[in-house]
């Protein structure tokens, strides 16, 4: 009897390893038989997670709609989250953990251009998919990264076309010094020269200045018509504030900012932003039928508080345009994802309108949004494309960029 026991036990526990070791064998998404791993990656740390953790949370939120709703072929998505702690530098460390390591099957993530490009050749080294969610100043296109935020065609450009609509003639540039604003600042300074008007001052501020006052001294000496607005994260709360201060509103010294949405204004204050304006492809106010339930699923989970905003509902629609792709390509397969991705045949009808990716320089089709503050912290929409706008990340459609030769920074 005790020798049979003994051989049952045997037979049982082959059984399990050889089980334990066809489940390791038959999955190559990244996680188990049943699961699949992604990767999230964003400041949840240091200036810039004031803006980066609603891209977050809404990443998360569209991963527990997915998995709620059978998952992505068959498989829940499991995510592997890493703070980039506002550093270029720990992006690269961690993205390289996220796919050398974890072998996630793609990753979400990045605010700031200068962690999008740290973290680029990583991607491209492992042959990795970067999904980043943010607006940008073009002048790039990667086979490894999916644009999904604006492209300067799709808010920089359209933004300086308005206000000179409007009438303003002397434009004052302020931005964060970095890749972004400088770029971004290239390409308006263009613009406005090619019709004629003036740019009266450009500065920057590092990344985590808090003290603004020589900065609003060169504003009030140059007197500008309106402010363009590049500053991120924490800088945008103290100059805002220190400009209140000197009761500087809309009225006197008007601004355009860029990277300024419901939940930076809901940080800076509403009635210190009442009657700015920001340039965006979604605000929360957006009336769409797929709006009206994600900003309730926002909030159900999250708190009634909480807003959306544009960089988090970009993010929430990268992480739908990955199912879809990966269940058109039938496989969590980069290459074959990438092969899907080419044919630019990937919507979503996502709360800002229809999407598409567009399969020759992987950014999105969007329709263009200029809005202003209101009193009670929302954005209403002043302007409107009547369309989605095809992306132009290298402005190869306008005139003056072509002439002005805009060069990428790194």
């Amino acid at each position: 009897m005790k020798k049979a026991f003994v051989k049952i036990l045997a037979a049982l526990t082959t059984f399990a390893l050889l089980s334990s070791l066809l489940v390791g064998c038959g999955s190559n998404s990244g996680g188990s038989a049943d699961t699949v791993t992604v990767g999230l990656l964003h400041s949840l740390t240091g200036p810039m997670a004031i803006s980066e953790k609603s891209v977050r949370d809404a990443e998360v939120l569209a991963i527990e709609e997915i998995n709620a709703a059978g998952g992505v072929l068959g498989n829940q998505i499991k995510y592997i989250e890493e703070d980039g702690a506002s550093q270029p530098s720990t992006f690269a460390t961690k993205a390289e953990k996220l796919v050398g390591q974890d072998k996630v099957v793609t990753v979400f993530g990045c605010w700031t251009s200068s962690s999008r490009k740290a973290v680029k050749s990583v991607f491209e080294d492992y042959s990795s998919l970067l999904w980043y969610p943010v607006q940008y100043e073009g002048m790039e296109q990667s086979p490894n990264i999916i644009y999904t935020g604006a492209a300067p065609n799709q808010q920089i450009v359209p933004a300086i076309e308005y206000l000179i609509e409007q009438g303003y003639k002397k434009f004052f540039l302020l931005g964060s010094d970095y890749v972004f604003p400088r770029t971004a600042n290239m390409i308006i300074k263009a613009q406005v020269s090619a019709a004629g008007l003036e740019t009266v001052g450009e500065e920057y501020a590092a990344m985590d200045q808090t003290d603004f006052a020589a900065i609003i001294s060169k504003i009030e000496a140059a007197k500008p018509d309106v402010i363009v607005n590049t500053l991120n994260g924490t800088g945008n709360v103290s100059f805002f504030k220190q400009m209140s201060e000197k009761n500087y509103d809309a009225s006197k010294y008007m601004t355009m900012s860029f990277s300024i949405a419901e939940e930076e204004v809901a940080a800076i204050g509403a009635d210190i932003l009442k009657d700015h304006m920001v340039s965006w492809n979604y605000y929360q106010t957006t009336d769409t039928p797929e709006n009206t339930k994600f900003v309730a699923a926002y909030k159900a989970k999250f708190g009634n508080a909480r807003v959306t905003s544009d960089p988090a509902e970009a993010a929430y629609d990268a992480v739908y345009l990955w199912k879809a792709a990966v269940e058109k390509a039938g496989s969590f397969d980069i290459d074959k994802v990438l092969s899907v991705i080419k044919t630019g045949e990937i919507s979503y009808q996502a709360p800002e309108g229809k999407v598409t990716i567009n399969g020759e320089n992987q950014h999105l089709s969007k329709t263009v949004r200029i809005g202003k503050v209101g009193s009670g912290g929302l954005i209403t929409e002043v302007f409107s494309t009547s369309s989605a706008v095809a992306p132009d990340p290298y402005l190869t459609t306008y005139d003056w960029a072509v002439a002005a030769n805009i060069k990428p920074l790194e």
